[in-house]
Formats: C-alpha cells, structure tokens, sequence
C-alpha cells in the first residue's frame, strides 16, 4: 500500500486572502477555488489548501502556554530577499531563529538556518537556508 501527501490545509476566517499570500509568497497559483477552500501549486506537486473557518483562533506561540500546534518549513535560496517579499505580503517576523539557537548553545553554527514568521492569519512559518 502506497501513502502519499495529497494537502496540507490551512483553516482561516478568511481562506482567499490567505491562499493569495501563499501563492505570491511560494510563486505558485491557486488551482481551484471551490466556495469555502481553495488549492494552490503545481500540477503533480502536494497542494497547500485553505479552508473557511470562521471561528479560526491563531495560536499565540512563543506563548510557553501554547504550542504552534504545526507550522511549514519554506526552503529559499536568499532569506533576506525572501524575508522582505513576505513582510511585504503581510508575514510577521518573530522573535525566533536559527541565530538564536546559535548564540544559546542549542545548534551548532554549521547546521542550516531558519527564521520564524506568522502568515496573516497567525500560522507560524519558517523560511529555511536551502
């Protein structure tokens, strides 16, 4: 028996606009738009969807009292010119990266690099060093 990822999906009170942020963010397009989800990507590639949730709560991680509960890792080539393309389309840089972790003795400086942000809908996302 073969197991594939066919989504990940992302609730939101507003699905449209989080699914254009990703679209812009990732260079992909919005595949379908159904009434309340929405698909973007590649033909063939796992899609990442979003689905109407109008009682959609973000979560408050860093908060110690709660956890990110799940997040998506995006590999870039230039973190500093991915970084501004993702202010620029509403992210939220927080107060978490690779660099951190360096200077606190938890990674080693040879490991690769991220930085922390949240989506506009408070989804936490890294961008990675490819």
């Amino acid at each position: 028996m073969a197991t594939r990822m066919q989504t990940v999906v992302l609730e939101a009170r507003d699905p449209y606009a989080l699914a254009r942020f990703y679209a812009e963010l990732l260079g992909v397009r919005i595949t379908r738009a159904d009434g309340s989800w929405i698909d973007i990507g590649d033909e063939g590639a796992t899609l990442l969807s979003f689905q109407h949730a109008p009682g959609h709560e973000p979560p408050t991680w860093p908060d110690d009292a709660a956890s990110m509960q799940m997040h998506l890792d995006l590999e870039v080539d230039d973190i500093d010119e991915s970084e501004a393309v993702a202010l620029s389309l509403g992210a939220t840089r927080l107060p978490w990266s690779s660099e951190q972790e360096v200077d606190e003795g938890l990674r080693p400086a040879s490991d690769s690099g991220f930085r922390v942000y949240t989506d506009p809908a408070g989804h936490p996302f890294c961008l990675c060093w490819a």
